[in-house]
């Protein structure tokens, strides 16, 4: 039977089901439900125009595609597209299907670049520069064992500093936008954005089905935020770090590592029995503080980009 390429059907649950089945075969570092799944394609900002494509076979998903405009980018027309296939069920056609879908679809939304990730390994890159994509940043997949791992001893923080919980902050959440705005604008990537929509973050990240208000961890500074982990946990004993980071004015004095290592023992405590992250491979410091707590280097992809029209 033929592959069909489709749009996600978010009131039918095993589109979601079947859509992060495959993210999670593909990419087992990323952390996915069915409720992430939907919380994406319904609480996106709707200047980003976020879809979701699928690809099915005799009634089975087997692929999918996410795509998306940099809304909050000073450069208009950047567009981004992350295509994932079962290994079992490779070399069908779906991954092209859905690619040429996605780049239809942006082209149609005024994108005149799309970037890409794409797992390094050889048929993964070969399939994307067929394609006419070239290969550019590279990040690395990293994981701890928190199980059978040794974390760092707990550290009491530095006079003037508290620990508290992203749950601290329900009432009032702004103070952590600001952190988590200035913190992102300085994270190495293709696509510079400029965080300034309080509205769209709650909707979009504070919000989120996979964050974890009691493992979010917060260094306080004379009563604002000054270094944060904010955590995604899928509620089967995964971990994953959403964003780490530290105000630049408080950077070098280990705030980050400080709510970091907090938040794994807390975690750890609370059942979690393996954490994800992923680092650009040339944010050197970040890496190095990840290895001191026992991550594992597990995976590398590459972002790729290709210019339309």
């Amino acid at each position: 039977m033929a592959i069909i390429v489709r749009d996600l059907r978010p009131e039918v649950r095993a589109d979601a089901e079947g859509f992060s089945r495959v993210r999670r075969l593909a990419v087992p570092f990323m952390l996915s439900t069915p409720e992430s799944v939907l919380h994406h394609l319904r609480r996106s900002h709707p200047d980003a125009h976020f879809g979701q494509l699928v690809a099915e076979e005799d009634g089975e998903i087997i692929g999918v595609v996410q795509l998306s405009l940099a809304h909050d980018s000073p450069e208009p027309g950047q567009g981004s597209a992350s295509v994932y296939v079962r290994a079992d069920r490779g070399r069908r056609g779906a991954g092209s299907l859905l690619l040429r879908a996605v780049e239809e679809r942006l082209a149609a939304l005024g994108a005149h670049k799309v970037y890409t990730w794409v797992m390094d390994a050889p048929d993964n890159r070969a399939f994307a520069e067929r394609r006419g994509y070239r290969a550019g940043r590279s990040a690395y997949f990293l994981r701890l064992d928190l199980t059978n791992g040794i974390l760092p001893p707990l550290q009491d923080p530095p006079p003037g500093v508290e620990l508290r919980t992203g749950a601290d902050f329900a009432d009032d959440p702004h103070p952590l936008f600001v952190l988590d705005a200035e913190t992102s604008s300085d994270e190495p990537s293709d696509i510079d954005t400029e965080p300034t929509d309080y509205g769209a973050w709650l909707e979009e990240t504070w919000r989120h089905p996979l964050l974890d208000p009691a493992l979010t961890t917060v260094a306080v500074v004379d009563g604002a935020p000054a270094a944060f982990t904010a955590v995604h946990t899928d509620g089967d004993g995964r971990y994953g770090t959403a964003m780490t980071g530290t105000a630049r004015v408080h950077r070098g004095r280990g705030l980050a590592k400080l709510a970091k290592n907090a938040s794994l023992h807390r975690a750890r405590a609370a059942g979690c029995t393996e954490a994800f992250t992923g680092n650009d491979t040339g944010n050197e410091p970040m890496i190095a503080i990840n290895k001191w707590f026992g991550y594992e280097i597990c995976a590398t992809e590459v972002r790729h980009v290709r210019e339309l029209g």
